[in-house]
């Protein structure tokens, strides 16, 4: 059962939804770590409801009205979100702040082997990723009012010193590579020239929506958004077809994507910088490097809510947080 207040919820969506059609049905989605997130179905209208988490947050940490404001910015774009219908700062409706989107209907895709599609099928879910991770690094960031949506300076230092802050705040015991990784990372953190590009900062496969003939329909999850380097979000998406198939639900290691009309890293990365126009892309090792490191951090933070009982889904927050080793030792043998 959802965990909301449906009776102070509908007097709210009377208030502030102008096409608020009366009762609806309230449930919880299973997935997702960070924003708890729900469906309210009306019979033949549906809305997604999504919420900050209860307890104690870091500060930085589930801003869900920037989630709000990007996913706004971008209506009229072809990066393709979902409608965003309203946004309720008060604490006092639900127990948090929220706001509210259109429910887009289609497939989400968990495992990156697509085992239910056929290769040209598969072939085309990978080109739509790569064609949408390279509209929204060609999005014009002060047309659409977002030049202020993260602070100036070199991003992938910022986020080197932002995540090792939040990794230290959230630590549950010693680990010596993830140490290594942060102090090499440190070290060479002026790897990355100083774009200023609009990111996702989670950009993965099942952050995304497909209709039936495998058109991405809606990009989720923008909780990790910001003004930064765009190779950040590529090199995250190759990192996570780095790991062993099962890993989180989207590791290619070993796998023979050539026979399942997968194309290899080389080959995405070598259709983003077509669409972009770049001639290759130096120091790719440490921005992979850097993607490992980041993703360790945060499933430490997610791991550190499982145990104190501010997850969305506690016990898959724990198990989560014991990959966190894994992402350290691969982040340190991108660079080592």
């Amino acid at each position: 059962m959802a965990d909301l207040d449906t009776g102070r919820l509908s007097g709210w969506l009377r208030d502030n939804l102008p096409e608020y059609a009366g009762p609806f049905e309230l449930s919880k989605f299973d997935s997702g770590q960070s924003n708890p997130t729900y469906l309210l179905d009306f019979g033949p209208r549906k809305i997604v409801l999504r919420r900050r988490p209860g307890g104690q947050l870091l500060k930085s940490a589930h801003a869900v009205d920037r989630e709000f404001r990007v996913q706004s910015a971008l209506a009229e774009t072809p990066v393709p979100t979902a409608p965003m219908l309203a946004h309720c700062t008060e604490t006092d409706v639900i127990g948090a702040e929220f706001y509210l989107m259109g429910h887009v209907a289609g497939q989400i895709h968990f495992d990156p082997t697509l085992p239910d599609l056929r290769p040209g099928e598969r072939a085309r879910v990978y080109d739509q990723m790569n064609h949408v991770l390279a509209a929204l690094h060609s999005v014009d960031i002060n047309a659409v009012g977002l030049s202020d949506f993260g602070p100036p300076g070199n991003y992938v230092a910022r986020q080197i010193e932002r995540w090792t802050r939040q990794y230290t705040a959230s630590e549950t015991g010693p680990l010596a590579d993830m140490d290594r990784l942060i102090a090499i990372l440190g070290e060479r953190r002026d790897f990355a020239d100083d774009q200023r590009r609009l990111v996702h900062g989670d950009y993965r496969l099942d952050n995304m929506i497909f209709s039936d003939d495998m058109t991405c329909l809606a990009l989720l999850d923008w909780e990790l958004s910001t003004i930064g380097h765009p190779i950040a979000d590529l090199a995250s998406l190759i990192m996570q077809w780095r790991l062993p198939p099962g890993r989180i639900g989207r590791g290619l290691a070993g796998v023979v994507r050539h026979e399942l009309g997968i194309p290899s890293d080389d080959a995405f990365v070598a259709a983003y910088c077509d669409r972009l126009g770049l001639n290759g892309i130096p120091d790719f090792d440490l921005y992979l490097a850097f993607a490992f490191f980041r993703m360790a951090a945060i499933l430490q933070g997610v791991k550190k809510r499982g145990l104190d009982g501010n997850a969305s889904n506690p016990d898959q927050a724990r198990q989560y947080g014991e990959f966190v080793p894994e992402f350290a030792r691969l982040g340190l043998a991108c660079i080592e």
